[in-house]
């Protein structure tokens, strides 16, 4: 490995990292399905596979189709308004009338099939993700020129170690969460990221 490359598989992995480190619809998902021990797995393959996907997308210069067809991005940016206020009301109404629940027992309570039906629509419906991956990213690593999949690696190996970090890191919180009123509190923070984020999408779509 070229000098050369080591710098864009760095880079890359730097910035994926800053791509995916923050509080978001995906990341407030997996969190909690961290701290229910529900299905964790499933939810880390599917951001993980899906941001690989997005990412080789990105580096290989799909980017231009949006930039083709604008359009696309404003139904996507209503589909995902929708759906993020639609799951922002289902965590509201947990937070006003929690059920009693449990970060010790490591057993599926909920079907894996709407686990990962959510976790998909959180990663596809979000225009957000494509505009980092297919636009931001993929302009970026074009800079790296023949080593830009070196910068594409990187990225990937971000997704999985912070999906992985965040979805089974989080039963180190599961102290905090023994009380009913911490779990009304995330799941209140969770409805406040989903309307900000779905907020964020409509003004996008009236400034485009």
């Amino acid at each position: 490995m070229t000098s050369a490359t080591a710098l864009a598989l760095a880079s890359g992995l730097g910035f994926g990292l800053s791509l995916i480190v923050a509080i978001g619809a995906q990341n407030a998902f997996l969190l909690r399905q961290g701290l229910l021990r529900e299905h964790v797995l499933a939810v880390v393959a599917v951001c993980a596979l899906s941001d690989a996907v997005l990412i080789a997308a990105g580096v290989a210069g799909l980017g231009s189709l949006l930039d083709a067809a604008p359009w696309l991005v404003d139904v996507m940016r209503i589909g995902g308004a929708i759906f993020l206020l639609c799951y922002a009301a289902l965590a509201a109404r947990r937070a006003w009338r929690p059920s009693a629940m449990s970060t010790g027992t490591g057993t599926a309570g909920t079907p894996w099939r709407p686990v990962v039906t959510t976790a998909l629509a959180l990663t596809w419906l979000n225009p957000h993700v494509y505009l980092d991956t297919l636009v931001l990213l993929g302009s970026v690593a074009t800079t790296h020129e023949d080593d830009r999949w070196w910068f594409g690696a990187g990225a990937m190996i971000a997704s999985v170690v912070w999906f992985t970090a965040l979805g089974y890191g989080a039963r180190l919180l599961r102290p905090v969460f023994s009380r009913p009123g911490a779990w009304r509190m995330l799941d209140a923070l969770i409805a406040v990221v989903m309307v900000t984020i779905a907020i964020t999408l409509v003004r996008g779509l009236m400034v485009s």
